[in-house]
């Protein structure tokens, strides 16, 4: 662990997102850690249902199968994982409402296809890429157990956001889009545009994703 260079493994999880979390998200953070624990294990169980919902409505893509069984059984041994630090530390599972932050750049989706399911691999690419920052950003600032496992979750998520994007072209690839690498990087910038909104602007309701906390 201690041979890892997490500021160069983090570099294209960065550039991908171009903001980093806002220190009053990390301020608030370090208040709130039973709730974010709670919502990071909400987070990994809603990672793998989406994944198994795109595994039925897509099943014609092979490629697209293989790689997202793969994610899912990574996003639940996490969730188990999640729920046993619960467990050790006394924390009781709660009911939490969801932040506005999938809702947010699900709204932007196309409603044909491919473009839908184009866009929403793009999206599960944020969704990774965000999720790693914050353990990055948030591992130093957590007690020294906490701390350990989300640099092994880095280790093991830092390139998700990679995969996404490869789905997303070879879905272009297969359904035979004109310039598919450059309508990828317009909707990515697009997508980056409204992620960066919902993480830089006030938001009442603080949870993994959310954005700047409110008073």
């Amino acid at each position: 662990m201690s041979s890892i260079d997490y500021d160069q493994l983090m570099q294209p999880v960065i550039h991908f997102l171009g903001c980093n979390t806002p220190q009053a998200w990390l301020d608030e953070a370090k208040n709130n850690l039973e709730l974010l624990m709670q919502d990071h294990a909400n987070c990994e169980k809603k990672a793998a249902s989406t994944a198994m919902n795109l595994m039925f409505r897509y099943s014609f893509f092979s490629d697209l199968q293989v790689r997202l069984a793969q994610l899912v059984r990574e996003e639940m041994l996490h969730y188990e994982q999640v729920l046993g630090f619960m467990h050790r530390r006394g924390q009781s599972w709660q009911a939490l409402s969801a932040g506005r932050y999938a809702g947010g750049l699900r709204k932007e989706v196309r409603t044909y296809e491919p473009e839908a399911l184009i866009d929403i691999l793009i999206i599960g690419a944020f969704v990774e890429a965000r999720s790693c920052e914050r353990f990055y950003a948030l591992a130093p600032i957590v007690d020294d157990e906490l701390g350990r496992y989300y640099r092994y979750l880095l280790k093991s998520e830092s390139r998700h956001f990679e995969d996404y994007i490869a789905l997303a072209k070879d879905v272009a690839t297969t359904h035979k889009l004109k310039n598919i690498n450059e309508t990828i990087a317009e909707r990515i910038e697009y997508f980056k545009t409204v992620e960066q909104d919902l993480i830089l602007s006030p938001d009442p309701v603080f949870r993994f994703h959310s954005g700047v906390p409110v008073a």
